[in-house]
């Protein structure tokens, strides 16, 4: 049974099956949030996917970035701000090739995007960025 299921822009549905949640500054002990740190940040969770599910491609969604401080940058240049909770989530869907078996295939995809809040995305209201995923391009079919 699937934690969630998100309709997609296109209309196909895929189901959420497993979610990992983290806080993305999660042992920050000293410095900024700056650009250098996050780009680390996203590819680490990048990487952190690949090994978790390496049967399945996965996709980044850019996260968006927030410059909060007007004042002069520091040493690595000006606060950047990701959102607050990183994700890493493992969906499936019905095979994209029709030819395939229904009943023996499937389509995975594993993503990693970033929220501001703490919540399983969902229906209609998931963020935008999910919803708008190109999965017949980004998906892959796997027999189960």
């Amino acid at each position: 049974m699937p934690l969630s299921r998100i309709a997609l822009a296109s209309g196909r549905s895929i189901e959420l099956t497993e979610l990992r949640m983290s806080s993305t500054y999660a042992g920050m002990l000293e410095g900024y949030p700056c650009k250098p740190l996050n780009d680390l940040k996203v590819s680490g969770f990048r990487r952190q996917a690949e090994r978790a599910f390496p049967a399945t491609p996965v996709h980044l969604v850019p996260p968006s970035r927030e410059y909060p401080d007007d004042r002069s940058a520091g040493a690595f240049g000006p606060v950047e701000v990701l959102p607050s909770v990183a994700c890493i989530g493992a969906f499936r869907s019905t095979a994209i090739a029709p030819e395939l078996d229904p009943a023996l295939h499937r389509s995975a995809l594993t993503v990693v995007w970033f929220q501001t809040v703490l919540n399983v995305p969902s229906g209609d209201d998931a963020d935008l960025a999910l919803r708008s995923l190109h999965w017949e391009e980004l998906a892959e079919d796997l027999e189960l």
